[in-house]
């Protein structure tokens, strides 16, 4: 026969006659529509029969790491960062001056920038972590020792929401919790003399047991009338606001001895936290201490205990863990008497630690609705919200030299916070900033807007034509 009665390609090489086609070898190449298959390995066994070879284990490794949350968190405090650099920038005086002639001598307006930006920076990390202009190691790190202070009442609140969180609960309550916690402290302990070793536990005690008390009162509204927590724990704030301003107005209550002023006695010397590592580092003391061991408490309850499986079913699934036994009401009463306990360990850090002179409806200072941006960066883990009650207390030690040196307002370090939690709020934005891969949740969500516009498009044309 010739080649055009057996249907093959003039010219070829009659190697392949007479063999049929499964015993053919594999053609591939960019001209047949297939790539090169490697051979197969015991990595890859098969890839030479048509099946694409896995990627790389460090590829994988990569991929995943860059869609993890700690990334993720990174890249937000980075992009809050640099807005905040925009807006250090835009309001520095040098900077607007240098802006008038720019056209003539750009680069007066670039270094000004520059100046401006790192200046702003540079004083708050010497303000928050290390002074490398003091004269001796005691005062170059006491910044440090001022951002433990400042981070530990933050850390004690914000394991109150993010325990809340985890059962489903959001507790926007911290601030009543920490005010009744600290009007409890005062009224039961302040006047009753007791030795230091005696004076100090019971007065931690009682702030904590009053705030595990007004927590416990929107878990139990909330168990048995099935009230929603928000409504009563921002109902409950005021509530407690007013009584302690009664408290401390109100003579033979909280008012100091012989004072008209709104505010408390002083706490007694006996009951206070005693320094750290001395009086050269005056804001840390055992209260933070106290707050580590809250930390790993708060771990070992959620992450390890009978009990936290129990919230952390409910705060996933109320209605399967009802049906798996659980008692959901019991669990959001649990959780709330944990959340209100550790907002009264806050409290406890202010008046026992940093305020010692008295206080008044005020003493939480915006500590109970900042451990709920302290709570949404630390993912609502234990040692997550540790770290980032960290950074937050950093960010308030060094706004305050940003401010005296710098002459930078302290609302460009609120307006920071507030940009962490919008970009930690919303990861595929971070991820689109930064250009990191999409998760499997993302990719699947685009693939089926995708597919729900496809049968719209054949109708919209139909309806143009008509």
């Amino acid at each position: 026969m010739n080649d055009e009665s057996t249907g093959s390609t003039p010219g070829a090489s009659d190697a392949g006659h007479g063999l049929l086609p499964e015993q053919l070898p594999s053609v591939s190449g960019p001209l047949t529509g297939s790539p090169d298959l490697p051979a197969p390995t015991p990595d890859a066994p098969g890839a030479a029969d048509g099946e694409v070879a896995p990627p790389p284990r460090q590829n994988v490794f990569i991929k995943e790491l860059l869609r993890g949350s700690a990334v993720t968190t990174i890249l937000a405090i980075v992009a809050a960062m640099v807005v905040g650099g925009i807006l250090i920038a835009f309001t520095d005086e040098d900077v607007r001056s240098a802006s008038g002639y720019f056209f003539a001598r750009p680069g007066d307006t670039f270094v000004a920038i520059w100046n401006a930006v790192y200046g702003g920076y540079e004083a708050l990390f010497r303000g928050s972590i290390f002074n490398a202009r003091a004269h001796d190691f005691a005062t170059q790190i006491r910044p440090l020792t001022n951002t433990l202070g400042f981070a530990a009442p933050l850390i004690a609140a914000g394991l109150g929401v993010a325990l809340a969180f985890r059962v489903g609960l959001f507790n926007i309550g911290g601030r009543g919790q920490m005010l009744i916690g600290a009007a409890t402290a005062g009224l039961v302990t302040f006047q009753l003399g007791l030795p230091m070793w005696l004076q100090l536990p019971v007065t931690l005690l009682a702030g904590i047991a009053g705030g595990a008390i007004w927590g416990g009162i929107v878990g139990l509204l909330k168990a048995r009338t099935g009230a929603h927590e928000v409504i009563l724990t921002i109902m409950l704030n005021y509530v407690a606001l007013y009584l302690v301003m009664w408290l401390v107005r109100t003579p033979g209550l909280l008012q100091a001895t012989g004072s008209n002023q709104p505010i408390s006695n002083p706490t007694p010397g006996n009951a206070q936290f005693p320094e750290l590592f001395g009086p050269r580092f005056p804001l840390l003391d055992w209260g933070f201490v106290i707050v580590i061991a809250a930390t790993v408490f708060v771990w070992w309850l959620v992450e390890r205990s009978s009990l936290g499986f129990r919230l952390r079913a409910v705060g996933e699934n109320p209605h399967a863990a009802r049906a798996a036994g659980i008692s959901v009401q019991r669990m959001y009463i649990y959780a709330m008497l944990f959340a209100g306990g550790l907002s009264g360990l806050a409290a406890m850090n202010q008046i026992q630690g940093s305020v010692v002179s008295g206080f008044d409806a005020y003493i939480d200072a915006g500590i109970g609705f900042d451990a709920i941006t302290v709570a949404l960066l630390g993912r609502s883990r234990a040692w997550g919200t540790f770290a980032a009650g960290i950074l937050f207390g950093a960010l308030k030690a060094g706004s305050f030299t940003m401010q005296t040196s710098q002459g930078i307002p302290v609302d460009i370090v609120l307006v920071v916070q507030s940009l962490i939690v919008l970009f930690i709020a919303a990861p595929p934005l971070v991820r689109t900033i930064f250009f990191l891969p999409k998760t499997d949740a993302e990719k699947a969500a685009k693939a089926r807007a995708k597919a729900a516009k496809r049968p719209a498009e054949p109708q919209n044309e139909k309806a143009v034509s008509a």
